[in-house]
């Protein structure tokens, strides 16, 4: 059960963290030909730059909105319910970045991340707390902390996979 809610839990957002820093040259070439397909002419470097920062920090901004959101949504519908909900949630962002290519959209990025920190503000929450309430009475407190580690295990396979050697 502990590997289950570890890394079909927290790990994946320690991963998505982490994980767009290595995408950065590939993203950044897909903003500037989506641009040069647009308008006809060259991004400049500083408003590239401005762009892949809000596409970097869109995680953080809906992460945090993701987080002041899950106290009232947990209290309304309950920890399932809210993460059976956060799930929809992910998807429609894992298909707004999915298909960003295809509609030749990097705005598409930007929803896409929004929507995965919010998620994940959600989900970093709920998590924790619905794991807590369903292991058994001696065990809690091990799965309760096991959350932080498959977060930190996360970031660390996502450097790990952004290995250019790799």
């Amino acid at each position: 059960m502990i590997m289950v809610l570890g890394i079909g839990g927290t790990h994946l957002s320690g991963f998505q963290m982490s994980v767009i820093n290595y995408a950065s040259p590939y993203i950044q070439k897909f903003i500037n030909e989506t641009w040069l397909e647009r308008y006809g002419s060259v991004l400049h470097q500083d408003t590239l730059t401005l762009l892949w920062s809000f596409i970097v920090s869109m995680y953080c901004v809906g992460g945090m909105i993701g987080c002041l959101c899950s106290g009232y949504l947990t209290a309304k519908y309950g920890k399932k319910k809210c993460l059976l909900f956060n799930d929809v949630v992910l998807i429609v962002a894992t298909l707004h970045t999915g298909f960003s290519r295809r509609a030749k959209s990097f705005e598409m990025i930007l929803i896409g991340r929004f929507l995965e920190g919010i998620g994940a503000g959600i989900h970093m929450t709920a998590h924790v707390q619905y794991a807590g309430e369903i292991s058994p009475k001696k065990l809690r407190g091990f799965v309760n902390v096991t959350s932080s580690v498959f977060l930190a295990l996360g970031k660390a396979v996502a450097r790990i996979l952004g290995l250019r050697y790799l």
